[in-house]
């Protein structure tokens, strides 16, 4: 009887980490997804969480991929599936960047840096924001000779853009992702009822929230002050960007987005940076085309995942008229709802040239810290992987229309 069970049953050895505990009880994003919401304050994930007023354009990125299926090909030699690819003229092992997330630390002490070590360790892009609570000059240290990009937003105070674009130009970043879908500033619903800020003030309700949260709050009060890291280490402005008072800080970045951006500026940055250029905020096809004329590099298709204008267009939907109409004179990157690797593939199908995440990166920072960054990677490439041999395709470039339909009505 013994022998029979041992020849049928094996025993798992348990994990004293209690971080690969809780990653050991996750399949996918949307399981480290839930345990962000366990594991952070009510506030904290609403705002990882949520989008703009009644965030049907978030839930429309989401959708769109469920409203494509594939059209496999079988009898095909997948015996060696080759994810990589290139972007931005340098190889990648995937079709993948990280996409720029502000405040990225309320999510875990280590924040920006955790993610861009992952980043690197993955071989993929890693974006950082302008609102990071990292700078430029720490993450490029962390990272080492991982692929940086760099988000920037046009305020009013050119002097300080210079700054920071200067900055990463000499820190080694590779690209400047121009985010233009900021004129004004989307209604955050969630964050309204929470009465959330950045950063975060101090109320009853915080303060309870924050005892059911133990260990976030003892991480968060053991961690340095939290706030926009490439603002306050700026020698622009002087004590009008003083770092030691975050929430005055605050106030005063929120008030430099410049609602008089235009096409323009894309040719001033022209001027002072010497890389690539991403816009990243395109949402139509005549905007892509004048993307073209501009002579960027690449363009973003994104609503800011759904953070912005609600009811947007869904970004998935915009990857084919785009493609149609300047694909191959531009780099198209897909930025909206990724979560799984077959979402990869579809938007390649459709006629990207990679995707961009950022939820769901920060779903695993908030789940795990550094290892749930990790495993969100190692999930999307595997996925990846595992898709392409079962559609039949064994490169990135055999990827194309034919894979995909548009489910029957």
């Amino acid at each position: 009887m013994l022998d029979t069970l041992r020849s049928v049953l094996r025993f798992r050895r348990f994990e004293l980490d209690s971080t690969k505990r809780r990653l050991a009880a996750a399949a996918n994003t949307d399981d480290l997804r839930r345990l962000a919401k366990r594991r952070l304050p009510a506030g904290v994930f609403d705002y990882i969480d949520g989008g703009a007023e009644d965030e049907v354009a978030m839930r429309a990125n989401r959708d769109a991929f469920g409203r494509y299926e594939f059209s496999p090909r079988v009898l095909r030699d997948v015996s060696t599936v080759d994810t990589a690819t290139t972007l931005l003229g340098a190889p990648v092992p995937l079709p993948l960047v990280l996409a720029p997330t502000g405040y990225t630390r309320i999510a875990d002490p280590a924040g920006e840096l955790a993610v861009a070590r992952a980043a690197q360790r993955a071989g993929v892009p890693y974006t950082l924001a302008t609102m990071a609570t990292r700078s430029i000059e720490e993450v490029a240290a962390a990272s080492g000779d991982g692929r940086r990009w760099f988000q920037v937003y046009v305020w009013r105070d050119r002097a300080l853009v210079r700054d920071m674009v200067e900055r990463a130009a000499t820190a080694g970043y590779e690209a400047l992702v121009i985010t233009v879908d900021t004129a004004n500033l989307g209604r955050r619903e969630r964050d309204v009822r929470r009465g959330f800020t950045l950063p975060p003030k101090l109320g009853l309700d915080t303060i309870l929230d924050g005892i059911a949260h133990p260990g976030w709050t003892w991480r968060f009060a053991r961690a340095e002050p939290i706030l926009f890291a490439n603002v306050a280490t700026s020698k622009v402005g002087g004590s009008q960007y003083d770092g030691s008072r975050p929430i005055a800080l605050a106030e005063k970045v929120s008030s430099q987005f410049d609602p008089a951006l235009s096409w323009a500026d894309i040719e001033w940055f022209r001027s002072i940076w010497q890389g690539a250029i991403v816009l990243k905020g395109v949402q139509s096809v005549a905007d892509a085309r004048l993307a073209v004329e501009h002579g960027v590099e690449a363009i973003a298709l994104s609503n800011h995942g759904g953070r912005q204008l609600d009811s947007a267009p869904a970004i998935l939907e915009l990857v084919a008229p785009v493609a149609d109409e300047v694909g191959g004179r531009i780099e198209i990157i897909c930025d909206g709802g990724v979560r799984r690797g077959s979402d990869i593939v579809k938007a390649l199908a459709l006629g990207a040239n990679a995707c961009m995440a950022g939820r769901a990166y920060l779903y695993g920072l908030g789940a795990a810290g550094e290892l749930g960054v990790d495993r969100v990677l190692e999930w999307l490439l595997d996925e990846l992987r595992r898709t392409m041999a079962l559609i039949g395709a064994t490169t990135i470039g055999e990827i194309n229309a034919d894979h995909v339909r548009r489910r029957p009505a």
